[in-house]
Protein backbone atom coordinates (compact mmCIF):
# COMPACT_ATOMS: atom_id res chain seq x y z
CA UNK A 1 0.00 0.00 0.00
CA UNK A 2 1.70 3.11 -1.27
CA UNK A 3 -1.10 5.68 -1.05
CA UNK A 4 -0.95 6.05 -4.84
CA UNK A 5 2.31 8.22 -4.46
CA UNK A 6 4.99 7.07 -6.65
CA UNK A 7 8.71 6.12 -4.80
CA UNK A 8 10.02 9.45 -6.19
CA UNK A 9 7.33 11.19 -4.30
CA UNK A 10 7.05 8.74 -1.37
CA UNK A 11 10.99 9.31 -0.69
CA UNK A 12 11.09 12.98 -1.34
CA UNK A 13 8.15 13.57 1.26
CA UNK A 14 9.72 10.79 4.22
CA UNK A 15 13.24 11.74 3.39
CA UNK A 16 13.26 14.73 6.19
CA UNK A 17 12.29 12.56 8.82
CA UNK A 18 14.22 9.49 7.23
CA UNK A 19 17.39 11.73 7.49
CA UNK A 20 16.33 13.12 11.57
CA UNK A 21 16.01 9.36 12.44
CA UNK A 22 18.94 8.08 10.85
CA UNK A 23 21.18 11.00 12.38
CA UNK A 24 19.82 10.13 16.47
CA UNK A 25 19.89 6.40 15.39
CA UNK A 26 23.46 6.80 14.89
CA UNK A 27 23.75 9.49 17.91
CA UNK A 28 22.14 6.26 19.77
CA UNK A 29 23.78 3.25 18.73
CA UNK A 30 26.78 3.94 16.56
CA UNK A 31 27.96 0.93 14.79
CA UNK A 32 27.59 -1.88 17.35
CA UNK A 33 29.54 -5.04 16.88
CA UNK A 34 28.51 -7.80 15.44
CA UNK A 35 25.67 -6.30 13.85
CA UNK A 36 25.30 -6.79 10.06
CA UNK A 37 26.57 -3.92 8.28
CA UNK A 38 26.70 -2.78 4.66
CA UNK A 39 29.83 -0.65 4.82
CA UNK A 40 31.84 -4.34 5.61
CA UNK A 41 29.86 -5.90 2.82
CA UNK A 42 30.75 -3.55 0.17
CA UNK A 43 34.06 -4.07 1.82
CA UNK A 44 34.45 -7.91 1.31
CA UNK A 45 32.73 -7.61 -2.18
CA UNK A 46 35.99 -5.22 -3.17
CA UNK A 47 38.51 -7.21 -1.02
CA UNK A 48 37.47 -10.11 -3.28
CA UNK A 49 37.87 -8.33 -6.10
CA UNK A 50 40.95 -6.63 -6.20
CA UNK A 51 42.71 -10.11 -5.33
CA UNK A 52 40.77 -11.30 -9.10
CA UNK A 53 41.68 -8.49 -11.07
CA UNK A 54 44.73 -7.06 -9.45
CA UNK A 55 47.39 -9.62 -10.27
CA UNK A 56 51.09 -8.98 -9.23
CA UNK A 57 52.49 -9.92 -13.06
CA UNK A 58 50.21 -7.28 -14.74
CA UNK A 59 51.52 -4.17 -16.67
CA UNK A 60 50.86 -0.41 -14.96
CA UNK A 61 48.65 -0.25 -18.07
CA UNK A 62 46.38 -3.53 -17.69
CA UNK A 63 46.48 -2.33 -13.62
CA UNK A 64 44.67 1.11 -14.50
CA UNK A 65 42.79 -0.13 -17.28
CA UNK A 66 41.13 -2.58 -14.28
CA UNK A 67 41.06 -0.19 -12.02
CA UNK A 68 39.08 1.72 -13.49
CA UNK A 69 36.67 -0.81 -14.49
CA UNK A 70 36.21 -1.76 -10.97
CA UNK A 71 36.04 2.40 -9.26
CA UNK A 72 33.53 2.76 -11.97
CA UNK A 73 31.58 -0.46 -12.82
CA UNK A 74 31.38 -1.55 -8.67
CA UNK A 75 29.46 1.69 -7.27
CA UNK A 76 26.96 1.81 -10.32
CA UNK A 77 25.96 -1.53 -10.11
CA UNK A 78 25.70 -1.83 -6.65
CA UNK A 79 23.58 1.34 -6.35
CA UNK A 80 21.75 0.23 -9.53
CA UNK A 81 20.89 -3.12 -7.34
CA UNK A 82 20.15 -1.39 -4.85
CA UNK A 83 18.28 0.98 -5.92
CA UNK A 84 16.35 -2.13 -7.60
CA UNK A 85 15.60 -3.67 -4.39
CA UNK A 86 14.48 -0.48 -3.06
CA UNK A 87 11.72 -0.44 -5.52
CA UNK A 88 10.74 -3.41 -4.87
CA UNK A 89 10.22 -3.44 -1.27
CA UNK A 90 7.99 -0.72 -2.18
CA UNK A 91 5.90 -2.08 -4.14
CA UNK A 92 5.69 -5.01 -1.55
CA UNK A 93 4.68 -2.96 1.42
CA UNK A 94 5.66 0.42 2.44
CA UNK A 95 6.41 0.21 6.24
CA UNK A 96 9.00 -2.31 5.19
CA UNK A 97 10.53 -0.21 2.47
CA UNK A 98 10.88 2.76 4.52
CA UNK A 99 12.38 0.73 7.36
CA UNK A 100 15.23 -1.09 5.28
CA UNK A 101 15.55 2.62 3.72
CA UNK A 102 16.08 3.84 7.40
CA UNK A 103 18.71 1.04 8.39
CA UNK A 104 20.67 2.11 5.37
CA UNK A 105 20.88 5.35 6.09
CA UNK A 106 21.79 4.93 9.40
CA UNK A 107 24.53 2.38 9.12
CA UNK A 108 26.17 4.68 6.17
CA UNK A 109 26.36 7.54 8.75
CA UNK A 110 29.51 7.02 11.07
CA UNK A 111 29.64 10.21 13.59
CA UNK A 112 29.31 8.48 16.51
CA UNK A 113 31.52 5.08 15.92
CA UNK A 114 34.36 8.33 14.85
CA UNK A 115 33.92 9.99 17.86
CA UNK A 116 33.79 6.62 20.37
CA UNK A 117 37.26 5.07 18.26
CA UNK A 118 39.08 8.84 18.81
CA UNK A 119 37.84 8.68 22.05
CA UNK A 120 39.05 5.46 23.01
CA UNK A 121 42.89 7.05 22.31
CA UNK A 122 42.39 9.38 24.30
CA UNK A 123 40.94 7.22 27.46
CA UNK A 124 43.90 4.85 26.84
CA UNK A 125 46.67 7.83 26.96
CA UNK A 126 45.20 8.19 30.32
CA UNK A 127 44.63 5.53 31.83
CA UNK A 128 46.39 2.63 30.21
CA UNK A 129 49.46 4.04 28.56
CA UNK A 130 50.82 4.88 24.94
CA UNK A 131 51.19 0.99 23.50
CA UNK A 132 47.55 0.58 24.32
CA UNK A 133 46.71 4.05 23.06
CA UNK A 134 48.28 2.96 20.15
CA UNK A 135 46.34 0.10 19.36
CA UNK A 136 43.54 1.65 19.70
CA UNK A 137 44.46 4.20 17.18
CA UNK A 138 45.50 2.03 14.69
CA UNK A 139 41.81 0.95 14.09
CA UNK A 140 41.18 4.12 12.52
CA UNK A 141 44.55 5.51 10.83
CA UNK A 142 46.25 4.24 7.92
CA UNK A 143 49.82 4.99 9.03
CA UNK A 144 51.78 2.65 10.70
CA UNK A 145 51.54 3.37 14.74
CA UNK A 146 53.83 1.24 16.24
CA UNK A 147 56.46 3.88 16.70
CA UNK A 148 54.51 7.06 17.41
CA UNK A 149 55.07 9.69 19.89
CA UNK A 150 52.19 10.34 22.44
CA UNK A 151 52.26 13.71 20.94
CA UNK A 152 51.88 11.97 17.91
CA UNK A 153 49.39 9.73 18.69
CA UNK A 154 47.04 12.42 19.93
CA UNK A 155 47.78 14.38 16.59
CA UNK A 156 46.81 11.19 14.35
CA UNK A 157 43.61 10.76 15.93
CA UNK A 158 42.46 14.79 15.86
CA UNK A 159 43.83 14.62 12.15
CA UNK A 160 41.72 11.64 11.40
CA UNK A 161 38.27 13.27 13.30
CA UNK A 162 38.64 15.98 11.07
CA UNK A 163 39.38 14.59 8.19
CA UNK A 164 36.37 11.83 8.80
CA UNK A 165 34.07 14.49 9.85
CA UNK A 166 33.63 15.52 5.53
CA UNK A 167 34.03 11.77 4.50
CA UNK A 168 31.66 10.38 7.46
CA UNK A 169 29.19 12.82 8.16
CA UNK A 170 29.00 15.83 5.81
CA UNK A 171 29.46 13.55 2.58
CA UNK A 172 26.95 11.59 3.21
CA UNK A 173 24.02 13.72 4.48
CA UNK A 174 25.03 16.40 1.65
CA UNK A 175 24.01 13.07 -0.83
CA UNK A 176 21.58 12.04 1.03
CA UNK A 177 19.47 14.68 0.83
CA UNK A 178 20.13 15.70 -2.72
CA UNK A 179 19.74 12.04 -4.17
CA UNK A 180 18.20 10.00 -1.36
CA UNK A 181 19.59 7.17 -0.64
CA UNK A 182 21.13 5.62 -3.75
CA UNK A 183 23.31 8.73 -4.02
CA UNK A 184 24.66 7.87 -0.44
CA UNK A 185 25.18 4.69 -1.31
CA UNK A 186 27.23 5.41 -4.42
CA UNK A 187 29.04 7.96 -2.34
CA UNK A 188 29.86 5.11 0.13
CA UNK A 189 30.99 2.68 -2.33
CA UNK A 190 33.30 4.78 -3.65
CA UNK A 191 34.91 6.22 -0.40
CA UNK A 192 35.49 2.64 0.65
CA UNK A 193 37.19 1.71 -2.46
CA UNK A 194 39.47 4.63 -1.99
CA UNK A 195 40.06 3.82 1.47
CA UNK A 196 40.48 0.14 0.64
CA UNK A 197 42.68 0.82 -2.18
CA UNK A 198 43.45 4.27 -2.84
CA UNK A 199 46.89 4.21 -1.92
CA UNK A 200 49.86 5.39 -3.71
CA UNK A 201 52.28 2.27 -3.12
CA UNK A 202 53.42 -0.45 -5.19
CA UNK A 203 50.18 -2.44 -4.85
CA UNK A 204 47.63 0.14 -5.26
CA UNK A 205 49.09 3.01 -7.15
CA UNK A 206 48.03 2.40 -10.60
CA UNK A 207 45.07 0.15 -9.74
CA UNK A 208 43.44 2.87 -7.42
CA UNK A 209 44.34 5.62 -8.98
CA UNK A 210 40.31 5.84 -10.55
CA UNK A 211 39.07 4.98 -7.02
CA UNK A 212 40.91 7.88 -5.62
CA UNK A 213 40.74 10.01 -8.06
CA UNK A 214 36.44 9.60 -8.29
CA UNK A 215 36.26 10.19 -4.37
CA UNK A 216 38.04 13.24 -4.90
CA UNK A 217 35.47 14.79 -7.08
CA UNK A 218 32.63 13.40 -4.94
CA UNK A 219 34.33 15.35 -1.90
CA UNK A 220 35.27 18.78 -3.36
CA UNK A 221 31.81 20.00 -2.49
CA UNK A 222 30.98 18.20 1.18
CA UNK A 223 34.76 18.63 1.91
CA UNK A 224 34.28 22.53 2.07
CA UNK A 225 30.68 22.61 3.82
CA UNK A 226 32.40 20.22 6.60
CA UNK A 227 34.97 23.20 6.72
CA UNK A 228 32.30 25.85 6.71
CA UNK A 229 30.28 24.12 9.77
CA UNK A 230 33.78 23.08 11.49
CA UNK A 231 34.27 27.34 11.50
CA UNK A 232 31.09 28.01 12.15
CA UNK A 233 31.10 25.62 15.33
CA UNK A 234 34.73 27.17 16.47
CA UNK A 235 33.21 30.43 18.62
CA UNK A 236 30.63 27.85 20.33
CA UNK A 237 33.50 26.14 21.33
CA UNK A 238 35.49 29.25 22.49
CA UNK A 239 38.44 27.97 19.96
CA UNK A 240 40.12 30.37 17.96
CA UNK A 241 38.26 31.44 15.43
CA UNK A 242 40.44 33.85 14.10
CA UNK A 243 43.59 31.58 14.17
CA UNK A 244 41.03 28.93 12.35
CA UNK A 245 40.07 31.01 9.30
CA UNK A 246 44.07 32.05 8.95
CA UNK A 247 44.98 28.35 8.51
CA UNK A 248 42.23 27.17 6.69
CA UNK A 249 42.97 30.20 3.54
CA UNK A 250 47.00 29.22 4.45
CA UNK A 251 47.43 25.79 4.19
CA UNK A 252 43.90 24.06 3.18
CA UNK A 253 45.25 22.94 -0.38
CA UNK A 254 48.95 21.50 1.69
CA UNK A 255 47.46 18.11 2.15
CA UNK A 256 47.85 15.85 -0.48
CA UNK A 257 44.11 15.28 -1.14
CA UNK A 258 42.15 18.53 -2.55
CA UNK A 259 39.51 17.69 0.18
CA UNK A 260 41.16 16.29 3.48
CA UNK A 261 43.21 19.46 3.95
CA UNK A 262 40.00 21.98 4.03
CA UNK A 263 38.93 20.30 7.42
CA UNK A 264 42.03 19.61 8.89
CA UNK A 265 43.24 23.09 8.40
CA UNK A 266 40.32 24.34 10.11
CA UNK A 267 41.31 22.06 13.13
CA UNK A 268 44.69 22.59 12.95
CA UNK A 269 44.01 26.38 13.73
CA UNK A 270 41.13 26.06 16.36
CA UNK A 271 43.40 24.28 18.70
CA UNK A 272 46.79 26.12 18.11
CA UNK A 273 48.71 22.86 16.30
CA UNK A 274 50.46 21.78 13.76
CA UNK A 275 49.13 18.61 11.65
CA UNK A 276 50.39 16.74 8.83
CA UNK A 277 54.28 15.98 8.39
CA UNK A 278 55.69 12.62 7.18
CA UNK A 279 54.77 9.45 8.90
CA UNK A 280 55.37 5.63 7.10
CA UNK A 281 52.64 3.99 6.09
CA UNK A 282 52.99 0.16 5.32
CA UNK A 283 56.63 0.78 6.25
CA UNK A 284 57.53 3.37 3.64
CA UNK A 285 58.08 6.87 4.66
CA UNK A 286 55.63 8.77 3.08
CA UNK A 287 56.43 12.78 3.24
CA UNK A 288 53.68 15.38 3.88
CA UNK A 289 53.43 18.91 4.26
CA UNK A 290 52.67 20.80 7.36
CA UNK A 291 49.28 22.22 8.24
CA UNK A 292 49.14 24.63 10.55
CA UNK A 293 51.19 26.61 13.13
CA UNK A 294 52.98 24.88 16.24
CA UNK A 295 52.01 27.00 18.65
CA UNK A 296 52.34 24.36 21.21
CA UNK A 297 52.26 20.66 21.90
CA UNK A 298 49.56 18.33 21.09
CA UNK A 299 47.45 16.03 23.90
CA UNK A 300 45.03 13.96 25.09
CA UNK A 301 42.06 17.15 25.48
CA UNK A 302 43.07 17.87 22.37
CA UNK A 303 41.26 15.03 20.66
CA UNK A 304 38.49 15.99 23.22
CA UNK A 305 38.30 18.91 21.98
CA UNK A 306 38.08 17.84 18.10
CA UNK A 307 35.14 15.34 19.22
CA UNK A 308 33.01 17.89 20.50
CA UNK A 309 33.76 20.31 17.85
CA UNK A 310 32.99 17.11 15.30
CA UNK A 311 29.23 17.05 17.21
CA UNK A 312 28.45 20.41 17.08
CA UNK A 313 29.41 20.78 13.78
CA UNK A 314 27.90 17.72 12.66
CA UNK A 315 24.27 18.68 14.07
CA UNK A 316 24.90 21.88 12.02
CA UNK A 317 25.19 19.18 8.53
CA UNK A 318 21.90 17.20 10.12
CA UNK A 319 20.23 21.25 9.77
CA UNK A 320 21.65 21.78 6.25
CA UNK A 321 20.76 17.93 5.18
CA UNK A 322 16.87 18.35 6.44
CA UNK A 323 16.79 21.78 5.74
CA UNK A 324 17.33 21.05 1.68
CA UNK A 325 15.18 17.59 1.75
CA UNK A 326 12.30 19.72 3.55
CA UNK A 327 12.45 22.39 0.55
CA UNK A 328 12.31 19.46 -1.86
CA UNK A 329 9.23 18.15 -0.73
CA UNK A 330 8.03 21.63 -0.91
CA UNK A 331 9.05 21.63 -4.01
CA UNK A 332 6.95 18.32 -4.60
Amino acid sequence: MNFGLSLSQMSAMTLPVTILLAFGLDLLLGDPQGWPHIVRLIGKIIAVLERLLNRPLLSERQRLARGILMGLALPAGLTLFLTAFLWLLFRLSLPLWFFARLLLCWQLLALKDLADEAGAVAFKLRHQGLDAARQSLSRIVGRDTAELSEEEVCKAAVETVAENFADGVMAPLFFLCLFDLPGMFFLKCVNTLDSMIGYKNARYKDFGKASAKCDDILNFLPSRLAALFLLLACPFMRLDTKSAWKIFKRDRMKHASPNSGQTEAVVAGALGLQLGGSHKYFGQVVFKPTIGDPRRHAEADDIDHSIRLLYLAGFMALLFAVGVAWVKWLRL
